[in-house]
């Protein structure tokens, strides 16, 4: 099983790089581009996600001080679905319009 806590960490360290890149400059995976609306919450959210598989993985290897199985299960999964919850909000939001903008104003 230790190939599952491998696995977990990688994934959770593609994750936190991907939300990184997206939370400083704004790139966004191009599979994703033509969904994201808010790419802020979709790098946030990454972030969050990867956070928690790369923290299951360090506890799975025992890497990190013991804490209880159910302090672990419960934060991790707290941690999961709140970034899930942004990388789904981040999809499903409408695009914000700033009317100040120039190019937001209507050509004559």
């Amino acid at each position: 099983m230790a190939w599952a806590g491998g696995a977990g960490a990688l994934l959770g360290l593609l994750a936190i790089t991907s939300g990184i890149v997206t939370l400083r400059s704004g790139w966004i995976v191009p599979t994703a581009r033509r969904h994201v609306t808010r790419p802020r919450l979709h790098g946030l959210g990454a972030l969050l996600t990867g956070t928690s598989l790369l923290a299951q993985s360090l506890f799975h290897f025992r890497v990190l001080p013991g804490v209880s199985w159910e302090a672990r299960s419960v934060g991790g999964n707290a941690l999961l679905l709140a970034g899930l919850l942004l990388i789904a909000l981040g999809q499903l939001l409408p695009l914000r319009r700033n009317h100040d903008h120039p190019a937001a104003r209507p050509s004559r």
